[in-house]
């Protein structure tokens, strides 16, 4: 008998959610029948759950842990008001001139809400008497919908998502906050209002969600549905709020690539990912954008009879366990799932996790038993273990504060990491490994024909091209990451020297030096700031190579990559572009990540360029601090130095054993780095012949290099890159090396004819042996028998084995491609059983050894496994 989901949530403990929960395909909602009675009383329920949510309720807001979040309010609204009054000619609000910029109107609307929220925020201090400012917002709200939103005709330029998503959070909340007041004094404007609000759901059908728009999907999806849940609340519409839900529901499905719904790619995946836009792994944006409002979703929709709250808190669960918990590390936002919030303020890592804890503190008090413990546990971890103080004043909602001080001040609950201490996630579906141990945690982002390489818009995120060629950030416990990544490592480090990637050595120029505007723009060959072939070829293309993946076998894993060209320029080569449209041809690598305990080896090979331009494969590259800067002069750009030096040492070894240290190439056989100011260290070990390159320069950049909008700060640091160099017109070539965090020198020098080796490393085959782990992990890129070891694959597949000391062998199996219907392995030697295995694994005896039969169809890169133990004397 299937089981059911909710029967399974109800016997799974959370940490194991991942393991064990199914796809679902699809969500639906039993059609709701309420009198009009019933009806207007939820639709009231509804209202006061909003104001309650978003202002706070007289409980919660006497509490003196909440003090500093009402005083944010009201210093807000206060200032706004001053601006309300400062107004020049063409403005609402001081500064902010209307009629041409959508982001100036979203702005507008947002301060008026801003200043509605003190109005009905209890124990808060609104200026100028509650009635009297709620007017002045009212008439706020008439001339700007009379002037510059009402008429259809002169609105909808910019960006589409403020016109169908942003304004309209806004204003649907402030019509929630100010229900009464408008009834009293404009009872005509919120049905004015709500109907503008539909004629701008362009991308929906006759003014309402359509379920077939790529703009009606994921995180945009569910704002939409929210904004119109709660319009339906002020208007007393109930099919409008029956159909508003039912449509936010369908985001709860776990995507099935196999069986999509509406031909939807965005939303989460069985194995954690994330994707908006069709093609970006985006969990630290989109994502956390999904999950906030579901959880607020489920708050408004509490004690109504629209509320699905059983199955919406089961659902919303396993995404923190499964898709959010690995992207969190010590209180930070890993980069690899950030699309182009990369390139904005250096605090994001850690503000990004402060909205996902939000929504857990929320989630925590609607989940049961050892569930809500387990919640409430990562709740305390992630306070304990972030570098960076979390302010719940920062928090949407006062009742939230609240809840963080009561888990906070709860001596029950134990701080628990959702993650085991070792863990190792494969989200294939989004093209992006994660490996976690003790002190460190390493993630890979990859692309492929299924995801894109990058993500560019608006402005932001300017040099993305290699973000998605194997680029991985190692997070070092007890490190302040704002000194290690975010926006200052994109600003300092060369986009061609990321860490990890193999890159062409030219100069590329971003999209508004090439065209001129933040677009291509080309409408009569279908380029306009939001059409199909601005994404596909300009915002995030997406990769042509074959094959990107791996296999997990417990917390170990095995990632692969053949990098190539994006879409735009194998369209380009086909003729389809037009002529003056400019894309990049990329250098060539087939590479493999073989994520262990102590280190990651890296193999490449075919690396280079048949194009016959000098390659370069960065190994690493660091930031470290030499001084940050809060104020530039545009004219001399001298900057003020706010911070000393970090001290960088560079130790190691050449392979005939003499001591090196500094920089330049030579033929190391190891290196380390230690920054003694951060206490961090990291080893590198070259396993082949290779003559690295050694760099440590002060980089002083502008931030505005990555992106538009952000101040023309100018940030230096010392970057530290070691990386191999092949001049123009060199052959291709091979590569393999171990980055070992946290090493110490005793360390790096026991991997002298020590424990890792390498079996194979051609662009058809790549292998490793592990001997202290007892482990074999291959990689095969092509068709044909492939041999490491005693190890043989049949095509592409990613394998990992490793002998037990009690004689069992465990194997894991995976397909890269996405696209075999079974992958064989044969393990040479003595004849093995399965003692247990996934469902879909065959085990049989061959001549010579044991052969593994796994069908991966419609398995999406998933992993197989099984453990095997030695024949019975019976059986030989």
């Amino acid at each position: 008998m299937r089981m059911t989901r909710r029967a399974l949530l109800s016997i799974v403990p959370a940490a194991t959610l991942s393991a064990v929960a199914p796809p679902q395909r699809a969500w639906s909602q039993a059609p709701r029948e309420a009198t009009p009675a019933e009806a207007a009383e939820d639709q009231a329920t509804l209202i006061g759950n909003t104001v309650a949510v978003l202002a706070g309720t007289a409980d919660s807001n006497a509490r003196p842990e909440v003090a500093a979040k009402l005083a944010a309010i009201a210093s807000t609204a206060k200032a706004r008001l001053a601006a309300l009054d400062g107004a020049g000619s063409g403005e609402l609000f001081r500064g902010l001139p209307l009629g041409s910029s959508d982001t100036n109107l979203t702005t507008s609307f947002q301060y008026l809400y801003e200043i509605a929220l003190a109005t009905r925020t209890p124990g808060g201090a609104a200026p100028g008497g509650d009635t009297a400012v709620q007017r002045r917002v009212i008439d706020g709200l008439v001339r700007l919908h009379d002037d510059y939103y009402g008429d259809q005709s002169k609105g909808y330029y910019g960006n589409w998502f403020n016109w169908e998503i942003g304004i309209s959070s806004h204003l649907t909340r402030t019509l929630v906050l100010l229900k009464d007041e408008l009834t009293a004094y404009r009872p005509d404007l919120t049905a004015i209002c709500v109907a503008s609000m539909d004629a701008y759901l362009r991308n929906g059908k006759a003014g309402d969600v359509d379920l077939d728009s790529r703009f009606h999907t994921g995180a945009n999806l569910a704002d939409i549905t929210t904004n119109r849940i709660l319009q339906g609340a002020v208007l007393g519409d109930e099919a409008r709020i029956t159909k508003a839900v039912a449509d936010q529901l369908t985001v709860l499905a776990t995507i099935d690539p196999y069986h999509l719904s509406h031909n939807v790619t965005d939303g989460f995946y069985a194995d954690g990912s994330f994707i908006q836009h069709a093609s970006v792994a985006y969990t630290g944006s989109y994502g956390k954008g999904l999950l906030t409002r579901m959880v607020q979703a489920i708050k408004i929709l509490e004690g109504t009879g629209y509320a699905q709250g059983e199955d919406r808190v089961g659902a919303v669960r396993e995404w923190v366990v499964r898709g959010f918990a690995p992207l969190v590390f010590e209180g930070w936002m890993m980069e690899i799932v950030k699309g182009r919030g990369v390139s904005r303020a250096t605090t994001t890592g850690y503000t990004d996790v402060a909205e996902v804890v939000e929504a857990v503190v929320d989630l925590s008090g609607y989940a049961a038993g050892a569930d809500a413990t387990a919640l409430k546990g990562y709740v305390k971890f992630v306070r304990q273990n972030s570098r960076a103080t979390l302010d719940p004043a920062r928090f949407l909602s006062p009742v939230s504060v609240a809840r963080y001080a009561d888990i906070l001040a709860d001596t029950g609950i134990p701080a628990k990491d959702l993650n085991p201490a070792e863990r190792h996630v494969a989200f294939n579906a989004m093209d992006k490994t994660v490996h976690r141990r003790p002190g460190y945690a390493f993630a890979l982002a990859r692309s492929s024909p299924r995801i894109s390489k990058y993500e560019y818009m608006n402005g932001e995120n300017l040099m993305p091209w290699f973000q998605g060629d194997g680029a991985h950030y190692l997070y070092l416990s007890g490190q302040d990451q704002t000194l290690a990544f975010g926006v200052d490592y994109f600003t300092a480090v060369s986009p061609y020297r990321l860490a990890g990637v193999t890159a062409p050595v030219e100069t590329r120029r971003t999209v508004p030096e090439l065209y001129g505007g933040l677009w291509y723009d080309n409408p009569e060959r279908g380029f306009t700031s939001s059409s199909e072939s601005q994404n596909t070829y300009v915002y995030f293309p997406r990769g042509a190579g074959g094959l990107s993946g791996g296999a997990c076998l417990g917390a170990y894993g095995a990632a692969g990559l053949v990098q190539a060209d994006d879409v735009a320029y194998a369209a380009q080569q086909a003729g389809t572009l037009p002529d003056d449209f400019v894309a990049y041809r990329n250098a060539r690598a087939t590479k493999s990540w073989f994520m262990l305990d102590d280190e990651i080896v890296v193999l490449a090979a075919g690396v280079g360029d048949p194009a016959g331009r000098a390659v370069t494969t960065t190994i690493d590259s660091r930031v470290s601090r030499v001084s940050r800067v809060s104020r530039v002069s545009r004219v001399s750009r001298v900057s003020r130095v706010a911070q000393p030096t970090d001290t960088v040492t560079l130790t190691g070894r050449l392979r005939d054993g003499t001591p090196w240290s500094g920089t330049g190439t030579a033929p190391l056989a190891w290196l380390r780095y230690a920054d003694a100011d951060q206490d961090t260290a990291v080893g590198y070990v070259f396993l082949d012949g290779r003559r690295p390159t050694v760099a440590l320069e002060t980089v002083t950049r502008s931030r505005r290099a990555v992106r538009v909008s952000n101040p023309d700060t100018m940030v230096t640091k010392q970057v530290f890159s070691v990386s191999v160099e092949q001049p123009a017109g060199a052959p291709l070539t091979s590569m393999a090396y171990a980055l070992v965090p946290n090493a110490s020198e005793r360390q790096l020098m026991a991997y002298a004819g020590g424990p890792v080796s390498v079996l194979a490393n051609t662009a058809r085959v790549q292998a490793v042996r592990h001997k202290g782990l007892g482990l074999i992990a291959v990689n095969a890129f092509a068709p044909g028998h492939h041999h490491a070891g005693h190890v043989s694959v049949d095509g592409p597949a990613s394998v990992i084995l490793r002998e037990g000391g009690d004689g069992t062998v465990s194997v894991a199996v995976a397909d890269p491609t996405t696209e075999r219907d079974t992958v064989s392995v044969v393990i040479r030697g003595r004849a093995l059983r399965a003692g247990s295995a996934d469902e879909g694994v065959r085990v049989d005896r061959v001549p010579g050894g044991t052969r593994i039969r796994v069908a991966t169809r419609h398995a999406y890169g998933r992993s197989f496994t099984a453990t095997l133990r030695g024949r019975r004397r019976a059986e030989g």
